[in-house]
């Protein structure tokens, strides 16, 4: 185990579930990437850039939901601001969405 960290550390992390809306090709990404924009809710619209174009395509991923840390501060990604991040299982350079099994309200808490 890496580094342990304390129930405390972990309810600082806000994980929620959210829906794409929007996938688009993103050509100035270092490495293959998509922009996502992902309906929370009452939590609004937000921003991601994800690298899943290895097991996604574009069409695929309109109306999945999947799950996203929205309290990260921004960060910039070439000429492209990211809100939050979106989870994923990493197999090298393969990422498979986090997802709930059932749908969810948009904005669902992840606890």
């Amino acid at each position: 185990m890496n580094n342990q960290i304390t129930f405390e550390d972990f309810t600082k992390v806000d994980l929620r579930v959210g829906t794409i809306i929007e996938v688009n090709e993103f050509p100035e990404a270092r490495h293959p990437a998509y922009q996502l924009t992902i309906d929370f809710g009452d939590l609004g619209i937000k921003k991601s850039s994800a690298q899943i174009t290895t097991l996604y395509k574009k069409e695929d991923l309109l109306q999945k939901q999947i799950v996203a840390i929205i309290n990260f501060p921004k960060k910039q990604i070439a000429n492209f601001m990211s809100e939050c991040l979106v989870l994923g299982a990493v197999n090298g350079k393969d990422v498979t969405l986090l997802n709930p099994e059932t749908k969810v309200k948009n904005g669902s808490v992840i606890s």
